[in-house]
């Protein structure tokens, strides 16, 4: 029944026009683990449980509380690196990273080495996106859409009014 169920969440995602991998908690790949995808060139941060309690959330403090520690609105990639549809997202997600720059923070948490991370967000496929306004409660989304093109134009759309409030111009879609 379960694999039913799961099987069913994937076909409705490809049905919708989004792409994800269920998480493989199975998974735990040494060279995965030890490999950092962050270099200075990036736009892009990786979070490590310790900066996230500091830079995002203190859900060890505050555990039943949402209170939000960054300045500019966030966005959290939940990643592996074995996942195709993450893979296809990384190099759109570091352009719309670079593009935003100085409005809002784009991190990465690797799901195979962040477990907890991923567990208290609930992330059971991949890729996982956590927009965070900086005032409300965060947004979770998952998948990509069929193409490179319409994933930016949706990172865009949903930076643009999930966490920059910025009202669309339905001619523009």
């Amino acid at each position: 029944m379960k694999t039913r169920f799961i099987t069913f969440l994937i076909a409705a995602g490809l049905l919708f026009g989004y792409s994800s991998c269920t998480a493989k908690a199975e998974s735990n790949d040494s060279e995965t683990a030890t490999k950092s995808v962050s270099k200075a060139d990036k736009a892009t941060t990786m979070l490590t449980k310790a900066m996230f309690l500091e830079k995002v959330w203190d859900y060890e403090s505050s555990p039943k509380e949402w209170k939000y520690k960054g300045e500019k609105p966030a966005l959290i990639d939940f990643y592996a690196d074995w996942c195709g549809p993450c893979r296809t997202a990384a190099p759109i997600l570091e352009e719309v990273a670079g593009e935003f720059a100085g409005e809002v923070i784009v991190y990465k948490i690797d799901t195979q080495v962040e477990r907890e991370l991923a567990a208290v967000f609930g992330v059971k496929s991949i890729p996982a996106f956590l927009y965070i306004p900086i005032e409300g409660k965060p947004t979770m989304a998952s998948g990509i859409a069929r193409t490179k093109e319409d994933t930016k134009k949706m990172f865009t759309q949903n930076i643009n009014t999930i966490l920059l409030k910025k009202q669309q111009n339905n001619d523009a879609l």
